[in-house]
């Protein structure tokens, strides 16, 4: 069994609803879920949109490898209705990413593992350090709760706080 941290977010619809009903399906089809995180209303991130994000992490134990568990995550945002319209950021009735697949490092043509931008992202950061503050991302070594505190100071500094 895998331990997976799946990130979870939204911004448009009913935004609890659809972090339910993601983490609902999540948990039939993908694992059994062992932690959800606390609900983040966050401003959007890498676009500009009227529209906040409530972002959630989830962890489950899986037997389904990284591959298929991303085939999955499409298929889920599929399945709610999301529609990719451009390249790049855009509003969305559901996001659900692979953060981390137990320590592993994984590399191919639509997935990295560990995702690359967690250290860049807060409402990723946050969830992942309430719910496993002590997991060690496997390239850094550090901690969740490291990571987010290095991540605040940075933007303390970036804002000259």
């Amino acid at each position: 069994m895998a331990t997976v941290f799946l990130g979870i977010g939204t911004n448009i619809g009913n935004k609890k609803k659809n972090i339910t009903d993601a983490t609902i399906i999540i948990g039939s089809v993908m694992g059994e879920i062992r932690a959800l995180s606390s609900l983040y209303e966050t401003e959007p991130w890498g676009y500009e949109s009227p529209n906040t994000f409530l972002n959630a992490v989830i962890q489950i134990e899986t037997e389904i490898e990284p591959q298929k568990c991303l085939d999955i995550a499409k298929a889920i945002e599929r399945e709610m209705g999301r529609v990719h319209t451009k390249e790049g950021y855009e509003d969305r009735i559901i996001d659900i990413d692979i953060l981390f697949y137990d320590d592993t490092i994984y590399h191919s043509g639509n997935l990295t593992i560990p995702h690359p931008l967690i250290e860049k992202r807060d409402f990723v950061l946050r969830p992942m350090a309430e719910i496993a503050p002590d997991f060690r991302h496997p390239i850094s070594g550090k901690t969740m709760k490291n990571l987010l505190h290095e991540l605040n100071k940075k933007l303390e500094k970036d804002l000259d706080i």
